[in-house]
């Protein structure tokens, strides 16, 4: 997709002197945002399995398309009607590719990535042409042009080796063309969570929106104003993909860092959006921007982990917070614009570094290891080693633990609401962009990544207050409700209070902190309902959200020690109530969390000693019992009530523990049969002499039909370790378990 971009680019750089214009300015715009949509999904989708340097490439033309893309839209629908207003709105974004651009060209041509170093290098060099043809209107551009038509002459030449390769049957490999390699490609899965491909797209990124306000400290640009929300909103949305995707390599930090930044850049965006609608400036709450200075400061002690670089860039994160925290105006002060500058600097170095450092075996320097070293040497400390906190010991999800920020969100999301707001114009405060995206947006993003994780508690929890804060957020700080109160406006609100109680009843269960949690946010809905029917009492806000930013702190920070460190630990908590089960002594029926390592040895156990269970499969729940235990097996036949006893089936957790079949069946017949259980199908086998192998006994009489048994091997991780811990602790020929579907 980066050819059709960079010919359309060279086209309408040819044609800028014709009147009227060959391709209209609204045009152009939409078929380069379709074109960068294109080109974003294919680099997340190659992440993790090409090179890091086509993977950002790819991403930063991508944005660079987005961008432009809106801005032309804008000239076309009227919004930038002067030469100053596109020279203003393309400045920052030229200035910030001109970097982005020359460092992946410099890895390229260090890394023998000549191909992507050549169109790299030509993109840069047309932005530097860009911004000087933008400050000289004497300049023409042809350079321009020029530029583009590279970078669109060597894209044809990839897709010529790419075609010749693949019509030649990978005989035939033009030099340059990086083509694919299967064998390279499966080796790249296998280490896919120890690399994070995203990370210089979410730096460059970074450079562009730090080049919005940076551009105003230095002169380059006259005014900050709606023309540069495009790059804001580009950064932001980018940023958030860094962040899922962040987690999908499972570097739980670097996605909570990118979570942060998108909600800075959204942020950034809606105050200068702000200004399209009201002359004024609006002002930024002091007490917002101090906690998210803390919780920049927090992550960056536990960035100290991974090097010492990443913690002096999230410092200059924290300083930022500051600075817009220090004049009511903010962003539009010459000190934060400062800041800004040093954030540019600061990100193009961190590019250049991890850039070259994922594939390079002679490293820049980064500081990485050190405190890690220091700290194994202190005896309060202790990190944590061996399996990563965030992998699931059963079961089996893509993505790591985000509840990190999900209580760093609801920290943003409380004291948000601390300052009061002008009920005249409450969109003059900037509150709605820490509601709708720290508290919402992002705060929905790890609820589901904490249900793809088999949290469906937590993730309820997350999801619910992050719909509660993008629905009434816009509603009581967005005007959207207008000066009308009553009962009315309250019943939505009445409702999600009901919900979230149903939700404080269930943490009982879960620990004492979730359980605080979620009973203090009754505080934050309770501010709401009381707004809705104009009765909120002074200082209530305020006391309500110091109490529950107080509580969610704690939670976040939990997370973060927790995850980091063996010792010290901070507790969440045991549950408040605890279910034991039914039945008293030795006929208790427990109930186990089916996730947990001690809970399936303790299932495993019971199975063993002729006991039957119920637990969690690819088809729902089953009703299980040990084939060699035939009182078990008739105990699963009387509890369900089986209208016939051919719905009783037999599992298995691999192939290898049918062995015994293998001297029955034909050889053809044989791999038919392996074929058809990899993919979790089920099978007819007729009963006979091979059963005794998994010492059935009388148990068989059970099993299936007169004649045959049903045989499968479940697709569900935790059925199959279960089946695997009772045989490896029996020791004895069989591996199998009885099923009951339920």
């Amino acid at each position: 997709m980066g050819k059709p971009g960079s010919f359309l680019l060279a086209v309408s750089s040819y044609s800028s002197t014709r009147v009227p214009a060959l391709i209209p300015s609204t045009a152009l715009g939409v078929l380069l945002v379709t074109f960068a949509a294109l080109l974003a999904y294919a680099g997340f989708r190659k992440s993790l399995h090409a090179t890091p340097l086509v993977v950002s490439f790819s991403l930063s033309v991508s944005a660079l398309w987005w961008g432009i893309g809106l801005i032309q839209i804008m000239v076309g629908q009227g919004v930038l009607t002067s030469a100053e207003d596109l020279r203003n709105a393309m400045m920052p974004g030229l200035a910030a590719f001109t970097m982005g651009m020359f460092i992946i060209g410099v890895v390229g041509v260090l890394q023998d990535g000549v191909p992507v170093a050549l169109m790299a290098f030509a993109i840069s060099y047309s932005s530097i042409h860009g911004m000087a043809m933008y400050s000289d209107s004497t300049l023409g551009s042809s350079a321009v042009a020029c530029n583009y038509l590279i970078v669109t002459i060597v894209s044809l030449y990839l897709v010529a080796a790419r075609a010749l390769y693949f019509f030649s049957k990978q005989r035939i490999a033009l030099p340059g063309a990086e083509l694919p390699n299967p064998k390279a490609k499966w080796s790249g899965q296998a280490i896919a969570p120890k690399r994070n491909d995203v990370v210089v797209i979410g730096l460059i990124v970074n450079i562009v929106s730090a080049s919005v306000f940076g551009c105003r400290a230095v002169g380059l640009t006259t005014s900050l104003f709606v023309g540069q929300v495009p790059w804001l909103g580009m950064s932001a949305f980018f940023q958030l993909g860094v962040c899922i995707l962040s987690y999908r390599s499972f570097d739980n930090l670097t996605a909570t860092f990118f979570g942060f930044s998108s909600v800075l850049r959204f942020a950034e965006g809606y105050s200068l959006l702000y200004r399209f609608w009201r002359s004024e400036e609006p002002i930024f709450p002091i007490p917002f921007l101090v906690v998210f200075a803390i919780l920049f400061l927090v992550l960056a002690l536990f960035m100290a982990e991974k090097s010492l670089a990443d913690v002096a860039y999230l410092l200059l994160f924290a300083a930022y917070c500051v600075a817009v925290a220090c004049y009511p105006n903010g962003v539009f002060h010459s000190s934060s614009q400062g800041v800004s500058v040093a954030i540019y600097v600061a990100s193009a170095l961190m590019a250049l570094a991890k850039l070259y450092n994922m594939k390079a075996n002679a490293k820049i320097p980064m500081g990485e290891g050190i405190v890690k070293n220091l700290l194994t040497h202190l005896g309060p400390f202790r990190l944590r080693q061996g399996k990563d906190p965030h992998i699931l010991h059963t079961g089996y999800s893509k993505y790591a633990d985000g509840e990190v920020l999900g209580h760093a969100c609801s920290v943003l999301a409380a004291f948000a609401i601390t300052t009061g707001v002008d009920p005249r114009d409450p969109r003059g405060t900037v509150v709605l962009p820490w509601l709708v995206v720290a508290g919402g947006v992002l705060k929905i993003v790890c609820g589901l990544v904490a249900f793809s994780r088999g949290k469906t508690l937590e993730s309820s929890i997350f999801i619910l207050h992050g719909f509660m804060w993008i629905l009434w957020g816009p509603t009581r700080y967005g005007g959207l409700c207008g000066p009308a109160r009553g009962l009315r406006v309250a019943l939505g609100i009445i409702c999600f209070m009901l919900l979230n109680g149903f939700l404080v009843f269930f943490t009982l269960f879960l620990s004492i902190a979730w359980f605080l949690y979620c009973l203090t946010f009754e505080l934050i809905i309770i501010s709401f309902l009381l707004d809705a029917i104009d009765a909120l009492p002074v200082g209530y806000d305020i006391a309500a959200t110091i109490i529950v930013g107080t509580v969610s702190f704690y939670c976040f920070l939990s997370g973060l020690i927790n995850s980091t460190f063996e010792r010290p630990q901070l507790p969440m908590g045991g549950p408040i109530v605890k279910l034991q089960g039914f039945g008293v002594g030795s006929t208790t029926c427990l109930h186990l969390p089916a996730r947990r390592t001690t809970s399936t040895r303790k299932i495993a156990g019971i199975l063993r000693n002729g006991g039957v269970c119920r637990i969690p499969s690819d088809d729902g729940y089953a009703l299980v019992a040990a084939c060699n235990q035939p009182v078990a097996v008739e105990r699963v036949c009387t509890t369900a009530w089986l209208p016939q006893r051919s719905s009783l089936e037999m599992w298995v957790s691999n192939l290898s523990q049918l062995e015994p079949l293998r001297c029955l069946v034909e050889g053809q017949l044989w791999e038919v049969m392996q074929t058809t259980l990899a993919f979790s199908g089920k099978l007819l086998i007729c009963k006979g002499v091979w059963l005794d192998s998994f010492a059935m006994g009388e148990a068989a009489e059970y099993m299936g039909a007169a004649q045959n048994i049903a045989l499968r091997i479940p697709d569900c991780a935790i059925t199959t370790h279960v089946i695997e811990l009772v045989s490896d602790q029996l020791k004895e020929a069989f591996r199998a378990l009885s099923i009951l579907h339920a």
